[in-house]
């Protein structure tokens, strides 16, 4: 039987890239915005488009979010990519009023907006991935070389209050901000593994060994 990659709908954006690099990494995806397809799947990945606020808010009233933290929490290997990996966490301050909105808190921790008078913000492009001891273990960067570029396009990242045993790496840009954690079954990057060439597409192959069950 197929394991199928559902990557979840939230009606932001082409969703397409991130369901093509999936089956080019050899998975079976298809992209779903039913919540009985995301806690029927063998494997979740929620990309990210929009702002925290707006996707949790449509992620609540689909009933995604419930079917989401469904499949987490028991065991079904989960990737969250760009907002995907931030809406993991407690809260954000990306709203129109700049106040906290309420996360799906599957880890401690926020994700705020990149600040500098030096640099430009929104963060686009390559840039380096600073594996972690963690990191180093973890089977999503199984192959993928310490200092490894990949392609970043955010404002916001996660803060400071994210705790240190779940990040995975670390990337430096206005400040350093952890750029992919992993706990148990769930992993999240903060850059785009289907924009970023052969690097991204290993990473990709990774995650579907993991729902395949490969070690």
């Amino acid at each position: 039987m197929a394991r199928t990659i559902v990557v979840v709908d939230y009606h932001k954006g082409n969703l397409s890239s991130v369901e093509r690099g999936l089956v080019e990494a050899g998975g079976e995806a298809r992209v779903s915005d039913d919540a009985s397809a995301i806690r029927e799947a063998s494997g979740v990945v929620l990309p990210g488009v929009g702002s925290f606020g707006d996707a949790m808010a449509f992620l609540r009233e689909s009933g995604e979010a419930e079917a989401v933290l469904d499949a987490v929490g028991r065991g079904v290997p989960f990737l969250g990519i760009c907002l995907g990996l931030q809406l993991l966490f407690e809260r954000g301050d990306e709203t129109d009023d700049g106040s906290w909105a309420e996360g799906l808190g599957v880890m401690s921790g926020s994700a705020t907006r990149l600040e500098s008078t030096r640099l430009k913000v929104p963060h686009v492009g390559w840039d380096q991935l600073d594996l972690t001891p963690l990191g180093r273990t973890c089977r999503l960067f199984r192959g993928v070389a310490q200092g490894a570029h990949v392609y970043f396009t955010h404002s916001y990242a996660l803060a400071d209050d994210v705790e240190p045993c779940v990040v995975a790496a670390r990337t430096h840009y206005a400040r350093s901000f952890a750029s992919a954690v992993w706990r148990e079954n769930v992993y999240g990057v903060q850059f785009h593994p289907e924009k970023s060439s052969a690097v991204g597409g290993a990473i990709l192959a990774n995650f579907v060994d993991v729902v395949r069950g490969g070690r």
